[in-house]
């Protein structure tokens, strides 16, 4: 095949938004959860569709963690964190529908519906005062979770490098970034591998080896490309959803790469929600988690800390 892609170097604004909702490497060719103790499982959806989740199980530790990962991702880009926090805490991590391990659906993969997968998880395994931690598309998740069920379930909140969509107003504040989404989006649909491993160049500092690459590039790939770009559209664009931030009413870290085009916007929540704390990382890109993890993970640990005071 004779194509020719972007280069992703011009392209950092772009890489950056729909990286935010993309993949990021693991610290090992496979997860760490069986081998640190985690059993698998999954449970239905209000529509029926099966959520795919690890779990520690443990219950002398508090809070529970409950990890959301971006498009495209299953639980294992958390590895490095279910190696750290297993030992102290109860730690899930979730397969969002149509990703991973869990059941494909041909409706519903938007933020909104997702929310209430999250819901049917923490419910059918009985969690809460949970400390609910989204990464890129995560973030729109955590955010439509508060919108639609609140804080009671909640202990803490984690927004790892994204800022909470505008919805459609985001075409008319920054309508070139709208229209590279669309080109790109045109990419993905007729080369997705091609696109998918452009992107690696773009979100991480620290590169993924090859093998790593074609790991993460196949988990991707098991999310249909038209639920894939359904997904994103609705990620981006499809729902204003800053309103919800009136609603966290529970510490709140937010956890930015000091590279991150959305950065400003990422201040800007922190300074909307009352008492939410900041943590800016240097030397990292948008999978941030996987490029500094011992910054992050102590970022975590030091915001943990505080809700046991």
């Amino acid at each position: 095949m004779n194509t020719t892609l972007p280069n992703p170097r011009r392209c950092a604004r772009l890489w950056a938004l729909i990286g935010s909702l993309l993949l990021a490497g693991v610290l090992a060719s496979g997860s760490v959860a069986a081998a640190e103790g985690y059993a698998a499982g999954s449970v239905p959806a209000s529509d029926g569709t099966r959520i795919h989740y690890v779990d520690n199980g443990r219950t002398d530790a508090a809070p529970v963690l409950v990890f959301v990962p971006g498009w495209g991702m299953d639980h294992t880009i958390w590895d490095a964190q279910l190696a750290a926090f297993g030992e102290g805490h109860r730690v899930v991590a979730i397969d969002p529908r149509s990703q991973g391990a869990s059941q494909h659906s041909g409706s519903g993969n938007t933020p909104e519906v997702r929310a209430g997968d999250i819901e049917a998880l923490l419910a059918a395994r009985k969690l809460d005062g949970v400390v609910l931690i989204g990464w890129s598309q995560g973030v729109q998740d955590v955010a439509a979770y508060v919108q639609r069920y609140g804080t009671g379930r909640i202990a803490g909140l984690v927004l790892v490098d994204a800022a909470v969509s505008r919805g459609a107003g985001g075409v008319s504040a920054d309508p070139q970034a709208a229209q590279r989404f669309l080109e790109m989006m045109a990419v993905y649909a007729a080369h997705p591998r091609e696109y998918l491993r452009g992107m690696m160049g773009a979100i991480f500092v620290k590169p993924l080896d090859a093998p790593r690459v074609e790991r993460r590039v196949e988990i991707a790939m098991r999310t249909p490309v038209s639920t894939g770009v359904a997904m994103l559209v609705a990620d981006m664009y499809g729902v204003d959803r800053r309103g919800a931030l009136k609603k966290f009413d529970r510490p709140t870290l937010i956890v930015a790469a000091a590279s991150s085009d959305e950065l400003a916007a990422q201040k800007a929540i922190a300074e909307q929600v009352p008492g939410a704390r900041l943590e800016v990382i240097a030397d990292a890109g948008h999978g941030v988690f996987v490029d500094q993890p011992e910054a992050f993970n102590t970022a975590l640990r030091e915001f943990l800390e505080t809700l046991r005071r």
